[in-house]
């Protein structure tokens, strides 16, 4: 089975950089690149629907003319989503992408992805999507739901996607980010940029023998790799590093066993995928 990156769009403001993001990887990587676009359920009309004491005969014409309805709003999002695809496919060509496709499936984003899991080599997303704009909302507790049920890497793009040229890895020590360290080194997404590993928490010898060990690693796969321990609290420190250094996008790991497994815990999630102002690539 080849892997793919597998994009997920939809109407929001975020699209076109998931585009511009799925096509730069998908460049990269030399991986066929495909468009996925999920329409939610269509809300099915009951009698529980309607209130208050009318007569059956209204009721059941008000039923019919719902059924009428959804069915109408059922026919107009599947259109919207097959152009949504449409201008994809069209802004990954223009990308690049000789043969990008698309995929509309009916059903919830979680599940639809899980059923596709084995095929994907990189999944990206934005890091809002279209419900949640009209309702002025992050989409954390989806978003967080995707990364938690996913065990391939997640690239979550801003509003605005460009070309990374300097890159960083929030390495804390553990297996996830020992992975994180050893995925850069062997992936062409990242070869030829710089990658600065860092640290946060206590300067000991252990966390200088951790990142050295990290540092020889990129380094025989010709990375540059400064490397520095701060202190502080995670959150704080990565993003002031990163907006220190023009890092134009940062790897973490989804879930860990240090301080900085509380930035990918619960509500802590959407927090750092709202304030960030670069893409993450989330490991697991």
């Amino acid at each position: 089975m080849r892997t793919l990156v597998l994009a997920c769009i939809d109407g929001s403001k975020y699209a076109p950089a998931v585009c511009d993001a799925a096509a730069w990887a998908a460049l990269r990587l030399e991986a066929p690149l495909t468009f996925l676009h999920v329409l939610s359920k269509v809300r099915e009309v009951t009698q529980s629907d309607l209130s208050g004491n009318i007569g059956l005969g209204s009721r059941e014409s008000l039923l019919e003319e719902l059924a009428e309805l959804d069915a109408k709003r059922g026919k107009l999002a599947q259109e919207q989503g097959r152009q949504i695809l449409a201008a994809a496919k069209e802004r990954a060509r223009a990308a690049g992408i000789s043969e990008p496709t698309g995929l509309q499936r009916h059903g919830g984003l979680v599940e639809t992805l899980a059923e596709r899991e084995e095929e994907i080599r990189l999944l990206v997303l934005g890091k809002r999507g279209e419900a949640a704009e009209f309702a002025s909302e992050h989409m954390g507790s989806h978003l967080e739901r995707v990364i938690r049920s996913m065990s391939r890497p997640i690239l979550v793009t801003t509003e605005e996607f460009r070309a990374p040229k300097r890159i960083m890895l929030a390495f804390d020590g553990s297996a996830t980010t020992r992975k994180g360290v050893d995925m850069v080194a062997a992936s062409p997404l990242f070869r030829g940029l710089p990658c600065h590993l860092v640290m946060v928490g206590a300067d000991t010898s252990e966390a200088r023998a951790q990142l050295a060990r990290a540092r020889q690693i990129l380094e025989m796969a010709r990375f540059d790799a400064p490397e520095v321990i701060l202190p502080g609290e995670p959150e704080i420190a990565l993003t002031g590093y990163q907006q220190e250094n023009g890092i134009d996008l940062m790897i973490m790991g989804a879930y860990g066993h240090s301080r900085i497994r509380h930035l990918f815990v619960g509500s802590t999630t959407t927090e750092m995928i709202r304030n960030s102002t670069v893409p993450l690539l989330l490991l697991r």
